[in-house]
């Protein structure tokens, strides 16, 4: 048996979306990492194995678990099915526009649509290079500060558009060349106190 074939899915159908929306759905998403048949997990989620099935084949409809072995067990057939992708990520069309980008750069909103832009982006360029038996060239960079006050904040993100907007314009190569969206954000870092502080 075969490992996973990816370790991402972009839904960008509300049909496949549905599919992910019950809680007991999203616990077998999570459950089928692994191989796993209706019987299994009837016994692991104590549920029956009829309302097990009866959500297995919706995710199955909806391409996000797939069959990988078919065996016989005490006289019928046994399907085993695991999930399509080890994360299932939604296109930013398929929820609809979160707000105007660019508007506020302050905004939680904006770093959200950006964010799901670059995933959605970034999952479909790195499928289309893997089909061509190419790796998509890509670069993250990440680092975490303290403010003391917050209005540090905003001195911060004019300070660093500033240097973004210097550092792009002596890279920047008119004509042809390969253009890249290079974006940044920030947001509180995700910490036990965390929930007080917001």
């Amino acid at each position: 048996m075969n490992g996973i074939d990816s370790d991402l899915d972009v839904v960008r159908e509300a049909e496949r979306l549905r599919g992910t929306l019950s809680p007991l759905r999203r616990r077998l998403l999570e459950e089928l990492r692994e191989p796993a048949s209706a019987t299994g997990l009837s016994t692991r989620l104590g549920e029956s194995r009829q309302r097990i099935n009866y959500h297995l084949r919706e995710l199955e409809k909806a391409g996000l678990v797939e069959l990988v072995e078919l065996r016989q067990r005490r006289g019928r057939t046994e399907r085993l099915v695991r999930v399509t992708a080890r994360a299932v990520v939604v296109a930013p069309e398929v929820i609809g526009e979160l707000g105007p980008a660019g508007q506020d750069r302050f905004a939680a909103s904006t770093l959200i649509a950006s964010s799901a832009r670059t995933l959605a982006d970034v999952a479909e360029m790195r499928e289309a290079a893997a089909e061509l038996g190419k790796r998509l060239l890509t670069f993250h960079i990440e680092t975490e500060v303290r403010f003391a006050r917050p209005a540090d904040v905003e001195r911060f993100a004019t300070r660093l558009a500033e240097a973004m907007a210097e550092v792009a314009a002596e890279f920047d190569t008119p004509g042809i060349s390969r253009r890249y969206r290079v974006t940044a954000g920030g947001h509180p870092a995700k910490t036990a106190e965390s929930k007080e502080e917001t």
